[in-house]
């Protein structure tokens, strides 16, 4: 792929509570410490301490070489239009926050938002594309961030240490103060199937 290239990935699709996250991110690979790029993966792959580290590096990297931008879609609009529906309205967001037009976008997964330029659907593309990856990263670390705020607002969900997600933890926990603000309704929060 020729031009400029950013990569998009989410996190949160399969949460119970809190918004699902997109990330679109460009990176100029050839201005970037090579040491840095290869430490660059899956951010499902990378220990919790060593991904916030790598957010914060990619973060800080010279605006000239590194673009990115967030989008979220809340539990509310997940209830309204399903997840698929909320991860590609996250996703688009992400591409619109872009302070560049980029030529192509390159996706991870198997469906690819409504943006205004040529997209591409990567199956694993996290483990392959650095712009995906570091997306992922960025993506991760930012859900995690707001989902531990969020749980200073509701600290019996436990959401610091499972950011939303199904543990046995949360489940017990709703099952014993119920649903937030901030639960999926129209997911199986109970847990019973």
């Amino acid at each position: 792929m020729g031009g400029l290239v950013a990569g998009i990935d989410e996190v949160g699709r399969g949460a119970l509570a809190g918004p699902v996250v997109a990330c679109a991110f460009w990176i100029d690979p050839k201005s970037v410490d090579q040491a840095l790029l290869l430490q660059v993966n899956d951010s499902k792959l990378i220990p919790k301490k060593r991904r916030e580290e790598l957010a914060k590096k990619l973060s800080f990297l010279s605006k000239e070489c590194v673009k990115y931008s967030i989008g979220t879609a809340s539990a509310t609009e997940i209830d309204e239009i399903n997840i698929l529906q909320a991860t590609m309205v996250a996703m688009k967001r992400a591409y619109e926050g872009m302070s560049i037009l980029v030529d192509k976008v390159i996706v991870d997964g198997n469906k690819t938002p409504n943006v205004p330029c040529p997209s591409l659907a990567v199956i694993g593309g996290d483990r392959i594309s650095i712009s995906i990856a570091a997306a992922s990263i960025i993506a991760k670390v930012y859900r995690d961030s707001l989902m531990e705020q969020l749980s200073t607002e509701f600290p019996q969900y436990g959401w610091y240490r499972n950011a939303g997600y199904g543990t046995k933890e949360h489940r017990t926990a709703i099952h014993k103060f119920g649903l937030s603000k901030y639960h999926r309704r129209s997911f199986n929060v109970s847990g019973s199937d």
